[in-house]
């Protein structure tokens, strides 16, 4: 009998299927030894050699895996091919006392969970990659000695339940940064000018729209016209001016497709388009990848989701290739190689791609719930969209001039839709009438349009997920857990466009790390720890010496500030007038892990305490007697309720000042 190990027992039942009767497959549930919870459980004095356990949690199942590997001929590891999923072929080595067993032990990886790629991972077993284990160590342990050293220190010195962490904290630092270059933004005020123009053939026809571009043959930049004096002075030289066509230039242009998806790309589109997470979206990707049951069919529906490549298998291009010319026709064909351009991108893997591009999203509708399928549709079209030709457009620039003055009319229309029959662009079509250089034109009105220069947009989950990427900070399994984490802590915040702002706390938090530990939160120097992990999984350089080297100063540094910094510099007591009910001593405004709270002075003989509300100067539309407040949910969203709660349960996900809406049922 062969046993073969996985991680989970969703892509245990789906693999079962494709094996015969002398194969059992079981899963691990993930980890099966991890560092202990209850110390650092790394030996800084011996190499930063690592301590492992078997977690409570798994004890059961590592005792059943036991059992049944006593009785294989023949153990397969069959773990993710990532480096996290080549780290647990190794524990479950040693957590089944398989080290020196003489039974024959292998490890297969795949990119999809299909018969196909199943079958022919058998034929070729490997030994597990030391090296790749060893770049997961690395990071555990780092992560690991920069959490269980930093956050004592900001429990000690800020507050009780603090965490710091080598990715969050260089995360919290760009959405406060962002956030201070918002608050330091300085507002600049400028003109439009935009005619409304006719031909004078077509009296009482389609109007169109020119924008000032040039005066006396000077292009004009974006404040030009700084005002409204200045603006009105162009309004007042052309009063009677001739209007008439300049030039028209006509040119065809492509919009080439989009690459097939990486984690990253997945997250922002996911955000952007269907308005998930990316925690939801990467565990409905875990879900697609592992299988569902199509007429009787399981099978793995997308290729492995944690990855930061661009390739494609020849077979998946072939098979695309066959479905777009047999769907659309041959002229919507145009196959493609796209080259990686992340930073450390493991260019072994593939990009998320449908395991079967026949199997079309309505094909397979009826066996997806809602959220499964809306992400699998979006797979699914960009991995067609991605060989398939460009979509083709035929643009129009219409220059205008009215005595020494240059208006342009910008025109586009779609010629063939290409690779945007299976993927939407939003391209909106602008079309104008036909008009010739020379003929005149009537204006039907010449607007000033006042604008203001906007502060740069906070960090909404898509953005930041790509400016982590950008940066070369974090890898794919990374971005979803980050994003959690900050939430979770308290750090970060959700504003009314769900875009992330950072919260008190997190300001605090920040500005100490960047203060006195800038390399914890310094982006280069994150970056730079995130080549050197790619460098020990490639085998290039050994993973102690990347510890040692980073370890040395940063345990130095922190017994320095341990002596150096003080409780009061980062957290202040705001007086009050209130009195506490209990003892009668003045209550004060502290600072703790989840916010502001009211606390009386008599602490700790006195341990009243009670919760800030956060008004937003609206009474509530359902009772009229209580007072709109802002509440969290457990998982830290944000949502509006009644003061009076639960005698009265108004409550809405959005602000009532800003969005008049109904009551809803309570979040």
């Amino acid at each position: 009998m062969n046993l073969v190990i996985v991680e989970s027992p969703a892509k245990a039942r789906t693999i079962e299927k494709f094996l015969g009767q002398d194969f059992k497959v079981e899963s691990s549930f993930g980890h099966v030894r991890d560092l202990p919870k209850s110390d650092l459980g790394i030996d800084v004095e011996h190499d930063f050699e690592p301590r492992y356990i078997i977690p409570t949690k798994a004890k059961k199942q590592v005792a059943l895996l036991k059992k049944i590997a006593a009785k294989a001929d023949k153990i397969i590891l069959a773990t993710d091919e990532d480096r996290e999923g080549e780290a647990i072929a190794w524990h479950l080595l040693a957590a089944l006392g398989l080290e020196k067993t003489k039974k024959e032990i292998a490890r297969i990886v795949f990119h999809e969970i299909t018969a196909k790629a199943i079958l022919e991972a058998l034929k070729h077993p490997r030994a597990i990659e030391q090296n790749l284990v060893d770049a997961q160590q690395a990071r555990r342990v780092l992560d690991r000695l920069v959490g269980y050293k930093l956050s004592p220190m900001l429990w000690k010195k800020v507050s009780r339940g603090l965490s710091a962490g080598r990715v969050q904290s260089v995360a919290v630092r760009l959405v406060v940064e962002r956030e201070r270059e918002r608050e330091n933004f300085k507002k600049q005020e400028y003109w439009d000018l935009i005619a409304k123009l006719q031909t004078i053939k077509d009296q009482g026809q389609e109007i169109f729209e020119a924008k000032l571009i040039k005066i006396n043959d000077k292009v004009l930049d974006k404040f030009a016209v700084p005002d409204q004096k200045s603006a009105q002075k162009i309004v007042d030289d052309l009063t009677g001016a001739a209007w008439k066509v300049e030039a028209v230039e006509k040119k065809e242009t492509k919009r080439n497709a989009y690459p097939p998806f990486t984690t990253s790309t997945l997250q922002q589109s996911a955000a952007r388009k269907l308005g998930f997470s990316a925690k939801r979206t990467m565990m409905l990707a875990q879900q697609l990848y592992e299988g569902a049951d199509i007429n009787g069919d399981r099978t793995g529906l997308i290729t492995y989701m944690r990855t930061d490549s661009l390739n494609l298998s020849q077979d998946a291009v072939a098979e695309a290739a066959s479905f777009i010319k047999s769907n659309f026709g041959e002229k919507y064909l145009e196959t493609k190689v796209f080259k990686t351009k992340a930073k450390g991108a493991q260019e072994a893997h593939e990009a998320i791609r449908p395991t079967d591009p026949k199997r079309t999203p309505e094909a397979i509708a009826g066996h997806l719930d809602q959220a499964q399928l809306k992400l699998y549709r979006l797979i699914w079209q960009r991995f067609m969209a991605s060989q398939m030709a460009p979509a083709i457009f035929d643009a129009t620039i219409v220059d205008v001039s009215a005595n020494n003055h240059i208006f342009r009319a910008n025109g586009i229309t779609k010629k063939f839709d290409g690779f945007t029959k299976v993927y939407s662009l939003k391209t909106e079509e602008t079309i104008l009438p036909e008009l010739k250089t020379g003929e005149p034109l009537n204006l039907i009105e010449l607007k000033p349009d006042q604008h203001f220069t906007e502060p740069p947009a906070r960090y909404s989950e898509a953005t930041l997920v790509k400016a982590l990427e950008q940066h070369g900070i974090g890898r794919p399994s990374t971005y979803a857990p980050t994003l959690s984490t900050i939430q979770y802590r308290g750090y970060v915040e959700r504003d009314e466009q769900k875009k992330f702002k950072p919260s008190q706390m997190g300001i605090i938090v920040n500005d100490l790390l960047v203060e006195h530990f800038p390399k914890i939160v310094d982006i280069n120097f994150t970056a730079q720890m995130e080549k050197n992990l790619d460098k020990i999984a490639e085998d290039k350089i050994e993973w102690v010496p990347v510890i040692r080297e980073f370890y040395g100063p940063f345990e130095a540094n922190l017994k320095e500030k341990m002596d150096e910094l003080k409780k009061t510099d980062f957290k202040r007591d705001e007086p009050t007038d209130k009195v506490c009910p209990e003892c009668g001593k003045p209550i004060v405004i502290k600072l703790g892990r989840f916010g502001k709270f009211y606390a009386c002075t008599g602490f700790p003989e006195c341990k009243h305490t009670e919760k800030i509300l956060e008004k937003i100067d609206m009474k509530c539309p359902k009772c009229v007697e209580g007072e709109v407040i802002v509440k969290r949910t457990r998982t830290k969203k944000t949502f509006y309720g009644c003061s009076r709660y639960p005698k009265c349960d108004y409550a809405s996900w959005t602000n009532p000042k800003i969005k008049t809406d109904v009551a809803e049922p309570r979040p």
